[in-house]
């Protein structure tokens, strides 16, 4: 089954950019499968994403990265090439709800992702048979309360030990340290309710049906310093009316939680996402 080199670019806007980089790949003769660009007017960035069949390059992927550097240079380019028979690893952090994890677990296994999931890790025992059923290892580790040092220094050491390139809060209910945060930028994936900041902390669904809302959603996002403000992947909604109970807004919450995370792990597993500042351009 043929594989792609995925091409990704941020750099400053100018002409002939995709002149420029499409001849490059003409010229080893290299077939384009597909192309997307973006023009940001209000910075004059400009973004790029091509999926380019492996098998039409006349070299390898390392040796394609060393042609490709005087383009980079001559546009000042940020950007990546990657080849898709290197399946991302995936991490999975889970505190007691489990919504988010069974369906990234039936994913997986479903072969919906492109990556693998090599382990997870949690602050409770609960989730450990299903997991090990799924030939996963499983990572109990308590966060105390009053100290979190160590819990995170043992996090950060199994993440490391699993050669983790992304980590997915799939309902973790703890936060971050800073150091974590700047360590995998932009490689932490978390999901959260679309209630905060107006109905935060405990049973935020049954606080917002006292409210009375008509819309309840979630929100995909990069994990930062700053506390569920990271740049946001991927958001959706479900409409709720005065007929509806508390439970069928957990409920509905839960099937969004599930749906908005499972799209937004997959658009950055497939290269389809690009941080600019603290929002992203997704090429989905």
């Amino acid at each position: 089954m043929s594989h792609y080199y995925r091409l990704v670019v941020s750099c400053p806007d100018r002409r002939g950019i995709v002149a420029r980089v499409s001849g490059f790949i003409s010229g080893h003769g290299g077939s384009i499968t597909e192309a997307s660009q973006h023009s940001d007017l209000a910075s004059g960035r400009f973004f790029m994403r091509y999926e380019i069949l492996a098998d039409s390059i006349d070299m390898t992927g390392d040796a394609l990265r060393q042609a490709f550097e005087p383009v980079a240079r001559e546009f000042e380019m940020e950007w990546a090439l990657r080849d898709t028979r290197q399946r991302p690893r995936v991490v999975v952090m889970v505190s007691r709800e489990s919504h988010c994890l069974v369906d990234l677990l039936y994913r997986w296994t479903a072969g919906e992702m492109e990556g693998d999931i090599v382990g997870v890790i949690s602050n409770h025992p609960d989730m450990r048979g299903m997991v090990e059923w799924h030939g996963l290892p499983y990572f109990h580790v308590p966060v105390d309360a009053t100290d979190k040092t160590a819990a995170f220094a043992e996090i950060e050491s199994r993440v490391e030990a699993l050669e983790a390139d992304t980590v997915v809060l799939a309902r973790y209910m703890q936060i971050l340290p800073p150091n974590l945060c700047q360590r995998y930028a932009g490689r932490v994936i978390n999901i959260h309710h679309s209630f905060l900041p107006s109905f935060a902390g405990a049973r935020p669904y049954h606080q917002a049906h006292d409210r009375g809302v008509k819309l309840i959603g979630a929100t995909c996002h990069y994990v930062t310093e700053e506390l569920d403000a990271g740049p946001i992947i991927e958001q959706d909604i479900h409409r709720v009316s005065h007929c509806h109970t508390p439970g069928d807004l957990v409920r509905f919450g839960r099937d969004v939680e599930k749906a908005v995370l499972a799209r937004g792990l997959r658009w950055h597993l497939e290269d389809r996402v690009l941080i600019h500042g603290n929002k992203t351009v997704v090429f989905a």
